[in-house]
């Protein structure tokens, strides 16, 4: 089977098929919609076969079902129907859990994703549990989020950023107690030393995940079902 995986950010959607090895890419952002997006992903991968369609959603995707409009991009994603947009098979996915599922090399994992906001996800003995911390209250009345997404950057400065960002993986790790934690997203460069037993992610292993959603039957996958 051929897969077209489509990672939608709030500031780019990147795309690549099972057996293409240069990835595309078009900037998304506040007025893009998903009949928007399956428009330019059809036309910029025109060129490319794929039987199936692996997408990975920025917000709250509950049983493979978009639940909430996303933050940072246009209206009308909850709801749309993407396999006939797509015009074949769809399963979705929320970004955070696509890129944990393509890092997963077994036991417990806590993924932590660095980018707009934070996301993040629990896979355990091959079962994927996508979670929401970013909106849960860390200190002085913000959330985890607004300290170690990039608002809490901006804010702080990269010293003062990481630290909580070592202080958020120390404190979720105690909690979760995961075999290792893998912090991926696109701020995660910025991490000049690493915790013991905490690696960076490759970015790039969110499309591995999207593959891994149609070709790897050892999964379990949990709450994830065609659209």
């Amino acid at each position: 089977m051929k897969v077209l995986s489509v990672d939608v950010g709030g500031t780019h959607v990147k795309l690549l098929a099972s057996d293409q090895t240069e990835k595309r890419a078009f900037v998304s952002g506040p007025k893009l919609t998903p009949n928007k997006m399956v428009k330019t992903a059809r036309r910029l991968c025109a060129d490319w076969q794929y039987d199936a369609v692996s997408i990975g959603y920025p917000g709250l995707v509950i049983h493979g079902h978009i639940a909430l409009e996303p933050h940072n991009l246009g209206p009308g994603w909850v709801g749309f129907n993407f396999a006939e947009a797509f015009g074949c098979p769809v399963k979705i996915m929320n970004d955070a859990a696509m890129q944990a599922l393509g890092s997963y090399e077994g036991k417990r994992m806590l993924f932590l994703g660095l980018g707009t906001g934070l996301g993040s996800a629990l896979i355990v003995d091959g079962l994927v549990e996508p979670m929401e911390l970013a909106h849960l209250p860390y200190r002085k009345g913000r959330t985890y989020e607004q300290y170690i997404g990039a608002a809490g950057l901006n804010r702080l400065g990269k010293r003062k950023w990481r630290k909580h960002v070592w202080k958020v993986v120390a404190l979720l790790s105690k909690a979760l107690e995961p075999d290792y934690v893998v912090v991926g997203g696109g701020n995660a460069r910025l991490l000049n030393e690493l915790s013991e037993g905490v690696c960076v992610g490759n970015n790039e292993n969110a499309f591995s995940g999207g593959f891994r959603l149609w070709q790897d039957n050892s999964l379990p996958v949990k709450s994830i079902h065609n659209s």
